[in-house]
């Protein structure tokens, strides 16, 4: 059984959890532009936790391909302010900074976020390991290559899932040489990855077990869901509680999503599969 120390207090996988995404991007692919006032921000999160979050999880930088580069300072300005209204009106929550950037997530941590969630793994800020290891708090590594910007020309892979593993016994060995203790991996759906390559992944996602580490999964209305279905991200929470079922079924202990409570409904449905 996998657990994580997330603000002093031990988090097991044993029944996997979920994760709201909060954007304060104006450009995330679903949700962007959304949230304007901090009764926006208050509201969604408290809904979310209502329905089962275990985790929230804030971004002020677009990571979707081609999602435009900002910087340090505009991300900063984001994501602080939300940090603070959050941690000031709900207590003792797990609060993920969404981030590559040393810098973001240094003054995120400072600010009262206790998680990082780094879609490079480090490789994109050569800082970001180091100063994940000094604050102790658990890392959340993605497969990517590239950035944002260039991933989408970066899918020529002789064998996907091979590349992958070999992917993250580097960044886990690179994470753990430094003494940072709770580590998940996220196999990156729609990160440097064509369609097929998705589900090729999909379903070979449960050889990512052999790392003994939880795996977060999130295919949250993304691309591979609505562009198989000929619909909009707008129109994909059905195909994506379809997908969330095999992410589950395939190895996966936490899911990271838009719908809270579909995601959990999800889960009870794959606790009573499993029991049975």
């Amino acid at each position: 059984m996998h657990t994580i120390n997330c603000n002093g207090k031990l988090i097991d996988f044993s029944t996997p959890r979920v994760m709201g995404i909060v954007n304060v991007t104006p450009d995330s692919f679903y949700d962007g532009g959304k949230l304007k006032t901090d009764a926006d921000i208050i509201y969604q999160v408290s809904k979310m936790l209502e329905d089962g979050a275990t985790f929230i999880d804030i971004g002020g930088y677009s990571s979707r391909p081609d999602g435009t580069d900002i910087s340090v300072d505009e991300e900063l300005r984001r994501v602080l302010p939300m940090i603070d209204v959050l941690v000031k009106e709900f207590k003792n929550l797990n609060l993920s900074i969404d981030s590559f950037r040393e810098s973001v997530i240094k003054k995120a941590i400072e600010h009262g976020a206790n998680l990082v969630n780094d879609i490079s793994a480090g490789l994109l800020d050569d800082a970001t390991l180091e100063t994940v290891a000094a604050l102790q708090v658990p890392y959340i590594m993605m497969h990517t290559r590239g950035t944002p910007q260039t991933m989408k020309m970066l899918t020529s892979y002789e064998n996907l899932t091979k590349e992958i593993n070999v992917y993250f016994s580097e960044r886990i060995a690179a994470a753990r040489a430094l003494g940072i203790n709770d580590v998940i991996i996220d196999p990156g759906y729609g990160f440097a990855k064509t369609l097929d390559q998705n589900y090729e992944l999909l379903n070979n996602q449960d050889l990512l077990l052999a790392h003994k580490v939880p795996i977060l999964a999130g295919v949250s209305r993304k691309s591979m869901i609505y562009k198989t279905l000929n619909t909009t991200a707008a129109m994909a929470l059905n195909g994506t509680s379809a997908l969330n079922m095999v992410c589950l079924q395939k190895g996966a202990s936490l899911l990271r999503v838009h719908d809270v409570k579909e995601a959990m409904e999800v889960i009870q449905l794959y606790e009573q599969l499993e029991k049975n």
